[in-house]
């Protein structure tokens, strides 16, 4: 490619259909290459982090490509396998390669273009005598330090809204705005002390030792700690970590150096830390163990995916477990997906008692620093690179070097889709594409799975595995139903309790036994109502009553974030008789106080967990015992694994039953089972109390006999008739305009536009269940794909109605979001 011009199209992480051409300046030529990063500029004056997607000698025909600003990396850091994922994502999911890249890769490995204040260039030529005060004292700082951030001019002028007065100095000519690249990411590092060379000479370093204690007595205690500590170190230690041992500050550190005792270097460290634990040896697997991990091998044969339907307790990590080890004896990589932050904090600690740091965790609660770091050291081929990733469903997104195997634990959650913002990808799916990418196997793991997986083996597409005994010979729990209509008429509930769960709460609590609380909904309670009227305080945004959150006193919508305070009267009837009605896990918490004193109540939810440890804290206090109950919400439910667990109690089963949904009997037994499954896992019985109106529903008769099999042949057939999934696949297209009646007029002639070409598969439009989202009114059509088509054709069709009706100027303002296989 020697003296001629050399072209790269690049994946910028912005929603454009299509990929970019641009110029590699001559100096950059033969270094520039597929998987890199690279600063482009799109527009006037925005820059942004693209990656490279081809390297060419071809210009392209309808624009002039400008050059590149600069190259970022001296490596590749994404694969082709990588790539190759993302395009099938973007295909497949119907959104663009970039919103793919802008969510596969971490922020701190993109570069922020933010906007930085400039001192024009002719300033000290300017009259300033227009200016305010707060005007002149910017200007004088600009002229000083000649560019600010914007949080730094708010410091200066010690207001919190700086940019009114920003505008006005740039309108007078004093000031204008840089676009200025700013790198987010900053490796981690540490100072570390080591010993001079000079002092190598163990006679020199007794004649200084003996000088400190006699003159500077605490720099003698940290040369003395550090030599102690030496011996089990290394002769690189930590200064932070000496000076806490040593109990001096770091001026005498300082000291020793200027001394020349000591050396100082920073350097990079891991942000995610060693394991400190001890390691302990795989255990070996029982009878029924070891016939499903040879039934999976088998299967392995001859099929790329196997679903391992296993009972809850049943045992299926240490199967896991043993495919993991000899995964990584060939010197392969693991992928090992969970649904929830919960599930990997508790399983990493098991985990790693086995493989140590040859683990690595990738989600969304590890800071951006800490994702960036697992990226680069899953894709490292260095001694210190990781051989098992355990995360949510972003995991897919890392670039594997070698990656053998893949497991898909609690593949039945919902957890794994993405809803918003695109590619709204399930986990489960792209992990079994990754999986092919890479010719590597994949394990799906369920005590309840997807309806779907499950008729993929009958069809043959995967093999079956199944576990059907709880290890150790423990037994399925005890599950009874509590009567909550026939309590409530003989006057026996107290609060949300009736009075058989509440006796075997009590008689857990006297055997020092703890209790598992689940009810499917956060908040105290789920609205506020007039007495008197019945009238409800909803959200001014959207088409849904607000929570009620005792803890902070406010009302909240759980789907905008709005927040008001609770009204003091009713604004229908003007009475002052307003009450909480219903109860979310807030005031099953509150209640719990009252009812239980002595017992040490604690709850898990979205809003005790925001933070990045807590799940951990509340995982590890439940673990010790400093918890009797534990109330939570979907996250109780999954893979916990508690030996003091005797009850599970089911606060709200027709909650579950009664949603308006096609998948709601399924998820109801998936819940219910999962939760059941959390009781008894050790050393005796659990009992399991499901509190409904409606005992005798045929849903709860399946959970209590654990009967999966025929829930999954009565909602087969009920689908076939239907024609929902697993015999057809779904396309959501989701439509939102803030005019209520030109939204549905709309949807309407869309809806009959895309009638005539693919006929009685369009179902709709209908408005969702809450119908109005922040100021934004939703209408949904709905098209069913039957498994013998093509789905590419159908989203073509789809794509090119919707192109066609764009066309027109007034409906440019509607959005379209397209859901594959909504969940």
């Amino acid at each position: 490619m020697s003296g001629l011009a050399t072209f790269i199209d690049v994946v910028i992480p912005i929603a454009i259909p299509n990929l970019l051409t641009y110029r590699v300046p001559r100096e950059l030529e033969g270094h520039v290459q597929f998987g890199q990063r690279v600063v482009v500029q799109l527009g006037r004056s925005k820059l942004y982090t693209a990656v490279v997607h081809r390297v060419h000698d071809q210009p392209p025909q309808a624009y002039e490509a400008k050059y590149i600003e600069s190259l970022l990396d001296e490596v590749p850091i994404v694969t082709k396998k990588q790539m190759r994922l993302w395009e099938w994502m973007a295909e497949y999911y119907m959104c663009t390669l970039g919103e793919v890249l802008g969510s596969a890769l971490p922020s701190s490995l993109k570069l922020a273009s933010e906007t930085k204040i400039v001192a024009h260039p002719d300033i000290e030529e300017l009259d300033a005598s227009s200016l305010t005060d707060r005007e002149f004292l910017l200007m004088e700082a600009l002229e000083l330090r000649k560019v600010l951030e914007i949080a730094e001019v708010a410091e200066i002028l010690e207001i919190k809204t700086v940019q009114p007065i920003i505008k006005s100095l740039i309108e007078k000519g004093f000031a204008t705005t840089e676009e200025e690249l700013k790198h987010r990411y900053k490796p981690k590092t540490e100072e570390r002390l080591s010993l001079h060379p000079r002092l190598e000479n163990e006679d020199l370093l007794s004649e200084v030792f003996d000088q400190l204690e006699k003159r500077a007595r605490k720099q003698s205690e940290l040369l003395l700690c550090y030599l102690r500590e030496r011996e089990t170190q290394g002769d690189s230690i930590g200064k932070v970590a000496l000076q806490k041992m040593a109990g001096v500050d770091s001026t005498v550190a300082k000291k020793l150096i200027e001394k020349e005792v000591f050396v100082s270097e920073t350097v990079e460290i891991d942000r995610i830390g060693p394991f400190t634990g001890e390691h302990q040896q795989i255990k070996d697997l029982s009878d029924d163990q070891q016939r499903a991990l040879q039934e999976i091998k088998d299967h392995y044969e001859d099929k790329d995916v196997v679903l391992l339907h296993g009972v809850t307790g049943s045992g299926k990590t240490e199967v896991y477990v043993k495919l993991i080890e000899e995964c990584i004896a060939r010197g392969e990589q693991v992928l090992y997906l969970l649904p929830e932050i919960a599930l990997t904090t508790q399983l990493i600690q098991r985990l790693q008692k086995y493989f140590g740091d040859q683990i690595g965790v990738f989600h969304s609660k590890f800071n951006q620093q800490e994702r960036a770091e697992t990226w680069k050291r899953t894709m490292s081929a260095e001694a210190n690179s990781y051989s098992i990733i355990m995360g949510a469903r972003s995991s897919v997104f890392l670039p594997f070097r070698k990656l053998g195997l893949v497991i898909v634990d609690e593949e039945h959650e919902s957890s794994f889709k993405q809803y918003d913002p695109a590619p709204r990808y399930n986990g489960r799916d792209a992990g079994v594409v990754l999986g092919m990418l890479h010719k590597a196997k994949v394990l799906l793991g369920s005590a309840t799975p997807s309806i779907e997986s499950y008729f993929n083996t009958t069809e043959g597409r995967y093999g079956l595995v199944e576990m059907k005994h709880r290890f150790g010979g423990v037994v399925l729990p005890e599950i009874l139903t509590a009567n909550i209509r026939k309590e409530l008429q003989r006057k026996t509930m107290k609060s949300h309790f009736t009075s058989f769960l509440l006796e075997e709460m009590k008689e857990a609590l006297e055997r020092d036994e703890q209790i598992i609380l689940f009810q499917n909904r956060r908040g105290y309670s789920p609205f506020w109502q007039c007495h008197t009227c019945g009238w409800v305080p909803e959200c001014d945004r959207c088409d849904v009553s607000l929570t009620y959150h005792k803890h902070v006193h406010h009302l909240n919508c759980h789907y905008c974030g709005y927040t008001s305070s609770p009204p003091l009267k009713c604004q229908a009837c003007g009475s002052h008789d307003l009450r909480s009605v219903g109860f979310g896990t807030e005031k099953i918490e509150e209640d719990l106080k009252e009812l239980f004193p002595e017992a040490r109540v604690a709850r898990m939810d979205l809003d005790t967990t925001r933070s990045k440890n807590a799940y951990q804290n509340i995982l590890r206090s439940f673990d010790l015992h400093e918890i009797d109950i534990l109330v939570g919400t979907q996250m109780v439910t999954k893979g916990l694994d508690f030996e003091r667990v005797s009850l599970v109690g089911v606060l709200n089963a027709d909650q579950m039953l009664k949603f308006p949904d096609f998948r709601a009997y399924e998820r109801a037994f998936q819940l219910m089972t999962q939760v059941a499954g959390r009781a008894g896992r050790k050393h005796k019985r659990g009992k399991v109390i499901i509190q409904t109106y409606d005992p005798e529903h045929w849903v709860i008769h399946q959970v209590i006999d654990n009967d999966y099999d025929a829930m999954y042949r009565r909602e087969v057939i009920e689908r076939k008739e239907y024609k929902y999934p697993p015999h057809t696949r779904l396309i959501k297209l989701n439509m939102r305009h803030r005019n209520e009646g030109f939204l549905r007029a709309s949807a309407h002639e869309l809806a009959a536009q895309l009638r005539q070409h693919l006929g009685d598969r369009v179902v709709g439009p209908e408005a969702p269940y809450v119908a109005r989202i922040n100021n934004q009114y939703h209408q949904n059509i709905l098209l069913k794909v039957e498994r013998t088509a093509s789905p590419a054709q159908f989203k073509k069709v789809l794509q090119d109605t919707i192109d066609n009706f764009r066309q027109d100027k007034e409906k440019r303002a509607i959005r379209f979001v397209p859901d594959v296989d909504p969940a």
